[in-house]
């Protein structure tokens, strides 16, 4: 969002505490990257405005409990189950972010429930509030969401993912990668939205594969096709290195 300047995007603080089986996770993001996602619509009441757009933006705030060794139970405002790309910068390969990221949702505040059925199988279910990243719903807490999560071999998971409600509408998501060998890996994610009203939405989906040139070096590449339904539709690829020199990461991108 800075063109043509030198910056820096985002400064990320978070507590975690766990005592026995329950635990806590706060975590606050501040700066540019994370003020894009604090809208000037009420969608964040706690927060205060600077700006048109809040100062800071709450990224989790949720407790967890586990009730046995596979039944956990979350509750609060948590970080999206839905994509490949996740809202943490730390947590992905390439800096920039993809189309399908973009526009799907960053936060759900809501309750879940995850049951691990074995060691390849588990799944969660929630229900959420009406819209994406609100922190306080503005109606009802109407959006059901699910995760399936399944490990076929050693090294690929595959996330089947849903969301629907009456106001947040309906996304269909696929994310899956693998490790084929200890160099290279492939990763992918697909999605399907629909807005509740209009039969507006979008479609894409978007190939990550990457390759472990040397222990300090990685190249990937991200191939997107994204469709914004009735509308307009756009190719982007993103070449991205990860150059590894210590404790820090420099992540060049074309």
């Amino acid at each position: 969002t800075d063109q043509n300047s030198v910056s820096i995007g985002m400064v990320d603080l978070g507590l975690k505490k766990k005592v026995g089986k329950a635990s806590f996770v706060g975590e606050l993001s501040f700066g540019p990257r994370g003020q894009e996602q604090s809208l000037p619509d009420g969608s964040n009441p706690l927060d205060p405005v600077v700006g048109g757009a809040s100062s800071y933006h709450i990224q989790n705030l949720y407790v967890s409990y586990d009730v046995t060794d596979k039944l956990n139970f979350t509750a609060g405002y948590m970080a999206t189950f839905i994509g490949y790309e996740v809202v943490s910068p730390t947590g992905n390969f390439n800096y920039s972010t993809s189309y399908l990221f973009t526009n799907g949702p960053f936060q759900n505040a809501g309750f879940k429930a995850t049951y691990a059925f074995s060691d390849k199988v588990s799944l969660m279910a929630g229900i959420f509030n009406d819209n994406w990243n609100v922190y306080t719903s503005q109606h009802d807490v109407s959006t059901f969401g699910a995760q399936l999560i399944v490990d076929p071999v050693k090294g690929w998971t595959a996330y089947l993912n849903v969301a629907s409600g009456p106001t947040s509408g309906t996304i269909f998501d696929l994310t899956t990668a693998y490790q084929i060998t200890d160099a290279f890996k492939l990763g992918l994610n697909a999605a399907d939205f629909t807005t509740a009203h209009g039969g507006n939405g979008y479609e894409g989906v978007a190939l990550y594969p990457q390759l472990a040139v040397s222990k300090i070096v990685s190249l990937g590449v991200r191939g997107e096709y994204f469709k914004v339904k009735n509308g307009d539709n756009v190719t982007g690829i993103i070449l991205t290195s990860n150059i590894k020199a210590g404790a820090l990461t420099i992540i060049p991108e074309i």
